[in-house]
């Protein structure tokens, strides 16, 4: 897995009134999806690279020797890693969520995985291998 560094220049980093530099560890954004949602991304740091690198490293190794196999239970098998992978991106990267309620009840990041809308979940799971740095080719790995 491949991650770049990035500096974050333009996306809502710049110099305060004190001429300091100002970093807020996540980003709102406003759902495309789901009108009125917005939610919160966490932003790419060292520490949080090592710990979202752990988070799905065994799983990796495991989905990359179940996709060289032909047998279609192997398929089957590396299918439901590679969900279990954007679970853990997700897990790591929704701070926050607003303007959704799922069965009555304000929505949470664990809400949302659990039983969520597909679609929004999908368009965070985009948001979040983007803020890592993820090409398109990898966000689809």
């Amino acid at each position: 897995m491949n991650f770049m560094w990035r500096s974050g220049r333009g996306r809502g980093q710049g110099t305060g009134d004190r001429g300091q530099t100002e970093h807020e560890s996540g980003v709102w954004l406003e759902s495309d999806v789901c009108a009125g949602v917005r939610y919160k991304v966490a932003r790419i740091s060292v520490s949080r690279r090592i710990e979202l690198a752990r988070a799905i490293r065994e799983i990796g190794r495991k989905l990359e020797f179940l996709e060289a196999g032909s047998d279609p239970r192997e398929k089957i098998e590396a299918a439901v890693l590679e969900t279990e992978i954007d679970q853990a991106y997700l897990e790591w990267g929704l701070a926050e969520i607003a303007g959704l309620s799922i069965d009555g009840e304000d929505a949470t990041p664990r809400t949302l995985i659990d039983r969520g809308p597909m679609a929004l979940a999908m368009e965070i799971l985009a948001r979040i291998k983007a803020e890592c740095g993820l090409s398109e080719g990898e966000r689809k790995n």
